[in-house]
């Protein structure tokens, strides 16, 4: 099979329905046996660590294929893996991804565990994270000091087969819940059941994902905290501000990775996009700067009109959006906002926190004024690090951010 048709078959096999979390983690407890398919090479450019071999374990976070990379400028041993997760339909399928081990010796229970779930960088496979870790080296850096394992996932498309179901939050939760199972049956890990989601912006909404499937999905895990920065949501308004915005092109990925998740019927392209936009959706796959390849791209030339105006898409795109979470797990979650994002409105994450609160009480926000939408990880790291701290040794105290000094501090609860 071509690496084309791998990717059609792989979208075309992808749920059309969205699965009750429970039904998954039944699904996920019962899925044993290897599973046979056809092996597939390594994208184009990629090196051949990323091409899929044909037979992969039966169980979600397995590791399929692990690999020492070199980066001396992270202060731990890097390993890129492969591992399984599961899609929408319950079928085992490869991630990519990194594992990060301190230089501190491994607590008796084993390390906990920072799950690193990251922002939008893209859809191509060359868009993988694993590919140059040491990117992330300042941040990586800060985390192992603390004696925290490190894990971050690709996400499912990026460096394997299959389009990157983009804003899928479910799938992108599954990608970051399943690695650190992974780091669990992988002995170099010396990897605890402990962990915390932190994610921002796509990576927010993920992290969002993860608190809302987490404890029906990996009971075998024990979640202390998610940290959302700027997480996605109000995806009616947000759509709005972003068809007059200079990050439009986040509509035509959004249209792109859900129908890639979910399927014709339930994401049907031809009812929100115009033909000259279904063929542009092929440009997602070939390069990760898709501001700059949709620049000139109108709105209005691609699209059919307003997607909450067309039922299966206001369902799915409902769906998706953490405004309208009914339950979730009852780990604490902070949310982190620039008071100047210019790409999800800090008022979206206020009206979020008044939708959420009867259902997620245990949530703090954080919005630190003046700070765009990537800029605002600078100051509020350190603050992130020491509320993490707390969670991982279930304190019940509070903690007052000083990254600066007019820190806008909201919340619906006290922690428990």
């Amino acid at each position: 099979m071509t690496r084309r048709g791998m990717k059609r078959f792989v979208a075309l096999t992808l749920g059309v329905a969205l699965l009750s979390t429970g039904a998954l983690a039944t699904a996920a407890v019962a899925k044993n046996a290897k599973q046979e398919s056809e092996a597939v090479e390594a994208p184009p450019g990629l090196p051949d660590f990323y091409s899929v071999p044909a037979e992969l374990p039966g169980k979600p976070g397995k590791i399929i294929k692990s690999e020492k990379v070199k980066a001396p400028e992270i202060d731990g041993t890097v390993y890129r893996v492969m591992y399984t997760t599961l899609d929408l339909n319950d079928n085992v399928i490869p991630v990519t991804g990194v594992i990060v081990v301190p230089e501190a010796k491994a607590p008796s229970g084993g390390f906990p565990v920072l799950s690193w779930a990251h922002g939008t960088n893209g859809m191509a496979d060359e868009c993988a994270a694993s590919l140059e870790p040491a990117e992330a080296a300042p941040q990586a850096n800060a985390l192992l000091a603390q004696g925290w394992l490190v894990v971050a996932t690709d996400y499912q498309g990026e460096g394997t087969p299959g389009l990157h179901p983009y804003i899928a939050g479910e799938n992108a939760a599954r990608d970051t819940i399943d690695i650190v199972r992974a780091a669990g049956s992988f002995k170099p890990a010396k990897a605890g059941p402990d962990y915390v989601a932190w994610g921002h912006s796509q990576g927010g909404h993920t992290a969002m994902h993860v608190l809302r499937i987490s404890e029906d999905y990996a009971p075998d895990l024990t979640l202390h905290g998610v940290v959302a920065g700027a997480p996605p949501s109000q995806f009616n308004l947000l759509y709005d501000f972003l068809i007059t915005s200079d990050f439009k092109h986040y509509l035509l990925m959004a249209a792109g990775g859900l129908h890639a998740a979910y399927g014709d019927e339930a994401a049907p392209l031809e009812k929100t996009l115009t033909p000259e936009g279904i063929e542009l959706l092929d440009a997602l796959e070939e390069t990760c700067d898709l501001g700059e390849r949709f620049a000139d791209v109108t709105v209005e030339d691609v699209t059919l009109g307003n997607p909450f105006e067309i039922p299966e898409w206001q369902e799915l795109l409902s769906a998706m959006d953490p405004q309208n979470f009914t339950s979730a797990s009852d780990a604490p979650l902070l949310i982190i906002h620039g008071g100047d994002d210019e790409q999800i409105p800090t008022a979206s994450s206020q009206l979020l926190i008044g939708q959420i609160c009867p259902e997620i009480p245990a949530i703090e926000r954080w919005v630190y004024p003046g700070q765009s939408h990537a800029r605002v990880i600078g100051p509020s790291f350190d603050d992130m690090v020491a509320w993490i701290n707390l969670r991982f040794n279930d304190s019940a105290d509070a903690y007052t951010p000083t990254g600066q000094g007019d820190i806008e501090i909201t919340g619906c609860a006290a922690l428990p």
